[in-house]
């Protein structure tokens, strides 16, 4: 008995050493700024709003259906191109900004009723510009008119 654990021991002693932990890679840049406020919800209406977030002015939100109000021989008139929240914003800073948005609608007993997002595509917001983005609702939005509240969520990089 005593030599079955002698050996057993032996061969415990001769594996090997585990490898070095590596170390886990460093975090991505973290943004300039973050905002994230839940406001009251209209549909179809101008939301005003006084949101500052590291030289960036968020001034309106507008929800609504992207609509063709005329078009050749009346064929495209009243078509629906989708449904978005509109977003306006100002950068009051003298540095240029990068902005993205996110933008949650929910009904009055917080049930999520749609979710877009956007932001700059190419380029930045210069100093002084004004910017209207549009954030896209895809999927799920049938419900979005009955809205009570929406949480804006906004996230600058350099």
């Amino acid at each position: 008995m005593q030599t079955i654990l002698f050996a057993a021991c032996l061969a415990l002693a001769q594996v090997p050493a585990a490898a070095p932990v590596k170390e886990a890679p460093a975090p991505a840049a973290l943004p300039l700024s973050f905002h994230s406020e839940s406001l009251p919800f209209k549909w179809d209406r101008t939301i005003p709003l006084a949101i500052q977030v590291d030289g960036l002015k968020i001034s309106k939100i507008f929800f609504n259906k992207r609509m063709i109000q005329g078009g050749v021989l009346g064929m495209l008139k009243n078509t629906e191109f989708g449904t978005r929240a509109q977003v306006e914003v100002t950068n009051t800073s003298t540095l240029p900004r990068v902005p993205g948005f996110a933008v949650a609608v929910l009904d009055k007993d917080g049930r999520l009723l749609g979710v877009a997002s956007g932001g700059t595509k190419l380029g930045t917001l210069s100093p002084g510009e004004t910017e209207t983005f549009d954030l896209n609702f895809a999927q799920v939005k049938e419900r979005l008119a009955s809205g009570a509240t929406f949480i804006l969520a906004v996230e600058l990089r350099n």
